[in-house]
């Protein structure tokens, strides 16, 4: 037990976190010199691509005479609950910060999750061969910031090696072993999970009481379900079958499950036969953050799609989808993300792996509606579901708490932009050139292109990270968009009322630029309840009925265009209107 270090490595998203775990792979020799490859615990093509870490990974290591275990975290926001879960099975964490942007958002965020857990926390600059890089500022920074002194701070080049073996050596000498207490019932936590075709669900652990053998009678403390343990072992970084498991170790238990939501990240796995009283702290049940509609392209393509997210599931337990239909888009699902990230990786995975073309509605967000009939409280996903104005007591609306890194020099054009999307200044802190600025955001405002208007307003020097905080209640109103006086239910959205004018007038705009001439004008509307806000119109193909007259009286002209005025009139009221697929994918593309 003294000799064994279980850590992890925290830092922003691009700050050499996945290179600094190959140089460690390489220095423990954990895999062969001729095998070693960049970012070799990245296994997804599109982590690969993207150089982004979606999926943990853990890795046991063997320096000098003691065993490392390390876990490589994502560094996404969306992914946070796994971040934290992650720091719960370690002793330590490295606290990474490239030497050339310093410390950005989820920086402070994921070292603020270390503290609270009471980590042992190594600061490390990284990158100091680059020409660019200022030591010096970063680490006046990571002083003023989170109180570190210089004589703590380790300095390294992940991609040359400079000061790798020295901060192993650092990890060995300040991360504690772990504590245990081996009178007491068998305790593990779940930080992962994974699904294999053989094994079925792989629950990935770290014990923190007792121990752990072939063919033992487990239990989810959560659901109570239990299995027998088929496959125990640890990471190497394959995986590797040992036929046991003990206290303070990190490693993984086949439990044979078909089900991967039986298993869930920060559960608390304990003996079936004599289980534990209470379990691990922290654990919470992903919920939802972003909603968005998926149909196929083909509608014949809807039993492949439904296959295909099926699969995904099978490695991503977060994702939960039901079924909707459009009388536009046809049949689809309604799909809920941790944020739009994972929402991008989502559809991409859906599209390339299973080679699918997919139409996907603007994002949304969970609106809770109280109604005046018993206070009863209606969990809102899209317009569809958005209930009548006189049987709604009260909206609340979802609202995140948003920490934004930025250089002095940008401060004005981000107030202004928070400013606009409805944010909240709470707090104001200056570090060095950095500024660090905290807000309170209506979930809807930042999933809409906050972003990247904000890395535009920034020139990409700007930083985010945020975290889900409470519902607070808006006056919601919902817009409907009305093409020939009939009602599209699909392009329909929500809004609250103060930008409903804006809006109108915005979406009308981006209708009229999409939708394609008819035989008859077509007025395009966007109504709040009964009131026309916005109004645009597509002008009808006109024929021209004269051209085949050669002189006469002009009276002969005149009957002419009246007659195919009387027809236009005839056609525009009877007339249907056929919105073609491309219509609202190139909206959904413009929103």
């Amino acid at each position: 037990m003294n000799n064994l270090r279980n850590f992890c490595v925290i830092s922003h998203i691009d700050h050499g976190k996945t290179t600094l775990t190959d140089r460690f792979l390489e220095l423990a020799h954990a895999v062969n010199a001729s095998k070693l490859t960049q970012r070799l615990l990245d296994s997804n093509p599109i982590e690969q691509e993207r150089g982004i870490t979606i999926k943990l990974a853990p890795v046991r290591l063997k320096y000098q005479d003691y065993i490392l275990n390390l876990i490589d975290t994502p560094g996404h926001v969306d992914f946070s609950y796994e971040v934290s879960r992650s720091l719960a099975a370690c002793e330590g964490a490295l606290l990474l910060v490239d030497a050339t942007q310093g410390i950005q958002a989820q920086t402070l965020s994921n070292a603020y999750k270390a503290l609270s857990a009471n980590l042992e926390i190594i600061p490390v600059i990284n990158k100091i061969d680059l020409a660019a890089a200022e030591v010096d500022l970063v680490t006046k920074q990571l002083n003023e910031a989170l109180g570190f002194k210089k004589e703590e701070i380790k300095l390294i080049s992940a991609k040359t090696g400079q000061g790798v073996k020295e901060l192993l050596d650092t990890i060995i000498a300040k991360v504690p072993p772990p504590k245990t207490n081996p009178d007491q019932p068998l305790k593990a936590l779940v930080f992962n999970s994974v699904y294999d075709t053989h094994l079925g669900v792989v629950a990935y652990v770290r014990l923190f009481v007792g121990s752990l053998a072939k063919g033992d009678k487990l239990m989810f403390l959560s659901n109570r379900h239990q299995f027998a343990a088929e496959v125990i072992g640890y990471f190497l970084p394959a995986r590797h079958p040992t036929g046991n498991l003990s206290s303070g170790e990190v490693g993984f238990v086949a439990t044979g499950l078909k089900d991967i939501s039986l298993v869930r990240v920060g559960d608390t796995l304990t003996s079936a036969e004599a289980s534990a009283d209470s379990p691990l702290p922290g654990y919470r049940e992903p919920k939802p953050m972003v909603f968005m509609d998926l149909y196929p392209s083909d509608s014949s393509d809807f039993i492949k799609l439904k296959s295909a997210l099926e699969k995904l599931r099978l490695v991503d337990a977060s994702l939960n989808y039901s079924p909707v239909g459009s009388p536009v888009l046809g049949s689809g699902f309604k799909i809920g993300f941790q944020g739009l990230l994972h929402a991008e990786i989502v559809q991409e995975r859906l599209e390339r792996e299973f080679d699918l073309e997919l139409i996907s509605t603007s994002p949304a967000v969970e609106y809770q509606v109280e109604l005046n009939k018993n206070r009863e409280l209606l969990a809102v996903r899209s317009p569809a579901e958005f209930p009548d104005p006189t049987l709604i007591n009260q909206t609340n609306e979802p609202v995140a708490a948003m920490t934004i890194f930025t250089p002095k020099d940008y401060l004005g054009p981000v107030l202004t932009l928070s400013q606009n999307h409805r944010a909240t200044l709470t707090d104001q802190q200056f570090f060095g050139n950095q500024v660090k600025l905290s807000y309170d955001i209506p979930l809807q405002e930042l999933i809409s292109g906050f972003f990247n208007q904000l890395k535009s307003a920034t020139s990409g020097f700007a930083s985010l990270d945020w975290q889900w905080l409470d519902y607070r209640s808006a006056d919601v109103v919902k817009l409907t968009v009305l093409l020939n006086r009939a009602e599209i239910e699909p392009l329909s959205v929500l809004t609250v009322r103060d930008k409903a004018d804006r809006l109108a007038k915005e979406l009308a705009a981006k209708l009229k630029k999409v939708i394609p001439r008819q035989q008859f004008e077509l007025p395009i509307q966007v109504a709040l309840g009964g009131k026309i806000l916005a109004r645009e119109t597509v002008k009808a193909f006109r024929k021209d009925v004269t051209a085949k007259l050669y002189g006469g009286d002009r009276t002969r002209a005149m009957k002419l265009l009246e007659k195919q005025k009387k027809g236009k009139k005839r056609l525009k009221r009877i007339g249907s209107l056929n919105l073609p697929q491309e219509v609202f994918r190139a909206l959904v593309s413009q929103s």
